[in-house]
């Protein structure tokens, strides 16, 4: 804040805040000419960043359409009898077709306890409190190794319960923990309540085992029989108490084109075909058969041919955008007389065309066709020389120049291609070469993609950047350290234009203090 002492036009008569105010308006046009060049910067960062951004999403529309073999596998799977057999392609290149027979589906294990829960005087683990309800009597670590359906080694698995817990509450703590069972507690065949643990996992060979006394009284305390010693590691030590199943797991047995084989769950995977049986089917074959998903295929191009002529056109768009150089960005004291909307249509043509004719997005455009347009592979590739150009698949350019290089679909020849072929139609987009001319078009586009942006980033930064790591950011710096200069060079202006028109008025008054006293002088002696 200026020290200056600031006298207005008292003693001569004139509009000294005025008359500072316009000439200090003839001293801030530089400023205000530094001021729009730091919103033309900060608007054409923000069109390289939106620029960036439309890039970014044409990468990731490619690598999820057409980079990968999964977009170009997909399968339709058809079973002669769903309700005993389903299936799904998970990774299936090629189509098959398979008989299948299930003797029998895998089956659940099962441990159920020859009475109910102990909460007598001889339970070590359990008490009946006053409201007749069963809880625990103290806080007890339990330990287990358990050995999945399927496996041989065992896992080692360790949980808690605590003094006050309920019946509920221990079945709940059973659930979590890890032993790979669903407990409860119910009233069985007439039996009375008994507690219950089914395997989560389908198939023959699991156990349970306890592994020291409190978790083997545990067991008991909850209505098991006696486990059994057990050695685990076939040393002829006791490693531990067997819980005796109720009823055994079992695997699925199951023929495939004739060969039995056996399979701990009832949903597996086969040469990349998941199948689900649902039932036996008495001896009478099911066949299921996969087939080309053209239409998925399709598709998959399809979006990234849209997502591709989309981009291409914004980018047109912004290369041909009128500039409009009469219309400058606003001040503050110009927008005070304008009303929003006539702000926002003056704001729109000062911003237009700031990308116009730019080189980094044009080279973009240019090496983009480029690596459509370039035949894929060599002699060496194993590339079907059918379908090494997009035009052999039914995709081909505008012949309207002013789409700028648009792509068109012929959905029939597409079509056509990825039945007879699809993974030839996959090599033309994905083939993984080590140079230009091996790689697949989906590949050149990523690479051509990344230099874009990463010319961009150098160019406007990212919200990652700092003004320092990139060239519109320093040109921002300057232009703002030139700001505060000059903002402090105005201040010293019009403090000394101020001590400029102080010293006048001072003077005027001390030249009016002199005439009034020589005219009340003089007329007073006449």
């Amino acid at each position: 804040m200026s020290s200056t002492m600031r006298i207005g036009g008292l003693a001569s008569g004139m509009d000294i805040d005025k008359i500072v105010g316009d000439l200090m308006k003839a001293e801030r046009m530089p400023l205000d000419k530094l001021t729009q060049k730091k919103q033309y910067l900060e608007w054409q960062r923000d069109d390289y960043r939106e620029m960036n951004t439309l890039l970014q999403s044409l990468d990731q529309t490619i690598f999820n359409n057409v980079y990968l073999q999964k977009s170009f596998i997909a399968k339709k799977v058809s079973s002669s009898n769903e309700n005993a057999v389903s299936a799904v392609a998970i990774s299936s290149a090629s189509n098959v077709s398979n008989t299948i027979e299930v003797v029998n589906l895998a089956e659940a294990a099962s441990w159920k306890a020859a009475g109910d829960v102990n909460g007598g005087g001889t339970s070590t683990t359990f008490e009946t409190a006053a409201d007749n309800t069963i809880k625990v009597k103290a806080e007890t670590e339990l330990k287990f190794k358990v050995k999945d359906p399927g496996t041989s080694t065992y896992r080692d698995v360790t949980f808690k319960i605590y003094a006050g817990d309920s019946i509920d509450t221990v079945i709940s703590r059973i659930n979590s923990s890890g032993l790979g069972v669903s407990a409860m507690r119910a009233n069985i065949d007439g039996e009375g309540n008994r507690v219950i643990f089914t395997s989560n996992k389908t198939g023959a060979g699991g156990e349970i085992v306890a592994t020291d006394d409190p978790t083997k009284k545990f067991l008991i305390d909850l209505g098991f029989d006696v486990p059994s010693d057990i050695d685990i590691d076939g040393n002829g030590s006791n490693d531990g108490f067997l819980l005796a199943k109720d009823k055994p797991g079992a695997d699925a047995t199951i023929k495939i084109n004739g060969y039995q084989m056996k399979q701990t769950s009832n949903t597996f995977t086969i040469n990349g075909i998941q199948y689900t049986i649902k039932g036996t089917t008495g001896g009478t074959p099911v066949t299921v058969s996969t087939s080309t998903d053209v239409d998925a295929i399709f598709n998959n191009i399809k979006t990234f041919v849209d997502k591709y002529n989309e981009v291409i056109e914004k980018i047109n768009n912004k290369l041909k955008e009128e500039r409009y150089r009469d219309y400058t960005p606003l001040t503050d004291e110009q927008k005070q007389s304008m009303t929003e909307k006539q702000i926002e249509m003056w704001e729109e043509k000062a911003r237009s065309g700031l990308l116009r004719n730019d080189s980094i997005l044009s080279r973009a455009l240019s090496s983009m066709r480029m690596d459509l347009y370039t035949k894929v592979g060599t002699d060496t590739d194993n590339i079907n020389n059918d379908y090494d150009q997009l035009s052999e698949i039914g995709i081909s350019t505008s012949s309207n120049y002013l789409e700028g290089g648009k792509l068109i679909i012929d959905e029939g020849k597409l079509k056509e291609a990825i039945e007879k072929d699809p993974n030839a139609v996959y090599q033309l987009f994905a083939n993984d070469g080590t140079d230009y001319q091996s790689k697949g078009l989906a590949r050149r586009l990523r690479d051509t993609l990344k230099q874009s942006m990463d010319s961009i980033i150098q160019k406007a930064g990212n919200s990652l950047k700092t003004n320092n790591q990139f060239s519109i950011g320093k040109q921002l710096n300057d232009v703002n350290s030139q700001i505060s200069r000059f903002q402090d060079r105005l201040s010293q202006i019009e403090d000394r234009y101020w001590r400029q028109f102080t010293a006048m008025e001072q003077a005027i008054q001390r030249s009016n203090e002199q005439m009034a006293f020589l005219s009340q002088r003089f007329g007073g002696n006449s």
